[in-house]
């Protein structure tokens, strides 16, 4: 009878295993599912989906959701507060890292300060999107907004479902204010999207923009019916600069409407939606359109020259959306020179005429100043799509060794 192999090797199989598996596999949560089965929150939960929180707490790995019950909830909204103002309020209870119930009774010198999804807006003044947290007497842990005279008036009730170190929901006892987040909020008429562009790294564009009164205008009518735009961040803009400096006057306008769409597109809307989409430079027989394309949390734009990625959310309020792209998604139109069509052709001519004279040079027109072509198109986008198809192979490679490897422990076993 044929040996055993070692039990070491029965183990270490078991190891490589494990990590097959885990390269396939995502960790994730659904903060409405998980306080859809605590009703006393009903009304924080309804807020947290009206305002789109719920989608930015579930896109984020590490998070604290700091749940209030219906009571403590009807003492805000009894201000009758805007939409916009009360959702500054709630990302105070959004902290981004893990305060589980043990966490929270050994806090390193009693105390600490964690950064809310208020600060990280950027529209928070200051540290004032920080709430502090401290361990108080007789096991209580107070809660308290940064710069708010100091005050620890709500206290930690109880864990409401832990899923160590990913996500958090804890019940607290008082809503989390300041009077920074009740500051009213300016509806989407009065949004300054050229500002919170120019304020968060898209200051290029925005620039762009800015300078081309048409498309501002375009812009501007299109906020109250919905927009949604996709901004080059900074480094990317400034490299395409001087293509789009030779682009015509219609060119640039068309280009600069083709970066944004028409209707108003949550981060989870792009995360479940595939296909063609109109943009504002839609004109007939002129489409401008690009292809979104999701992957998990990742949203893709693309075209036939380039694709890019959506890397961060300036701004997510209902009826406008900005995110910002780590390249510059090109158009198709502006890809080369619209065709010529091709001359009639020439009367044949008698065999004793005379031959007209050749142009010199012999060359052909040259492509209007205005146009990339193809090979314009950033470098990386052919690695992009080589990594895509990596990526792909590497996922089905896990699975398939992880595969590989549970037959070759029952193998093993027998």
């Amino acid at each position: 009878m044929q040996p055993r192999p070692p039990f070491s090797l029965y183990f270490l199989l078991l190891l490589l295993l494990t990590a097959a598996v885990t390269t396939t596999t995502t960790t994730a949560h659904n903060i409405t599912h998980i306080l859809a089965s605590h009703p006393e929150f009903s009304t924080f939960n309804h807020y947290l989906t009206t305002t789109h929180l719920a989608a930015e707490i579930n896109s984020r790995t590490t998070i604290t959701v700091c749940a209030i019950d219906n009571a403590a909830m009807s003492e805000i909204l009894s201000k009758h507060l805007s939409i916009y103002t009360l959702k500054n309020i709630l990302s105070l209870h959004v902290l981004l890292d893990y305060f589980g119930a043990k966490k929270l009774h050994q806090i390193t010198n009693g105390t600490a300060l964690a950064a809310t999804m208020f600060q990280a807006t950027g529209t928070a003044p200051g540290s004032s999107g920080f709430v502090n947290i401290t361990d108080l007497k007789g096991g209580k842990v107070g809660f308290g907004v940064k710069g708010n005279d100091g005050s620890l008036d709500s206290h930690f009730v109880k864990s409401l479902e832990e899923k160590p170190y990913n996500i958090s929901v804890i019940q607290i006892s008082k809503v989390l204010t300041s009077g920074v987040a009740e500051a009213p909020t300016p509806g989407p008429s009065e949004l300054n999207i050229t500002g919170i562009m120019s304020a968060h790294g898209c200051k290029q564009f925005a620039d762009a923009l800015l300078a081309n009164a048409e498309a501002a205008k375009t812009y501007e009518d299109s906020v109250q019916g919905g927009l949604t735009v996709f901004c080059p961040l900074d480094d990317p803009f400034k490299a395409f600069l001087p293509k789009y400096k030779n682009f015509t006057v219609a060119n640039k306008t068309a280009f600069l409407e083709f970066l944004a769409v028409p209707v108003y597109e949550s981060l989870d809307m792009l995360k479940s939606s595939n296909g063609l989409m109109n943009t504002l430079a839609t004109d007939g027989d002129r489409k401008f359109d690009l292809t979104v394309q999701n992957d998990g949390q990742e949203v893709t734009l693309k075209t036939k020259i380039n694709t890019v990625k959506i890397t961060g959310t300036l701004i997510d309020e209902q009826p406008v959306a900005i995110y910002t792209t780590d390249k510059v998604l090109l158009p198709n139109e502006l890809s080369k020179a619209a065709p010529t069509p091709a001359p009639a052709p020439a009367p044949e001519e008698a065999a004793d005429s005379p031959k007209a004279p050749k142009k010199k040079g012999g060359k052909k027109d040259a492509p209007a100043s205005d146009s990339y072509s193809p090979a314009d198109s950033p470098a990386d986008d052919a690695a992009d799509q080589t990594a895509d198809d990596n990526a792909g192979v590497m996922v089905g490679g896990a699975r398939f060794l992880a595969i590989g490897l549970s037959l070759c422990l029952g193998v093993l076993l027998l």
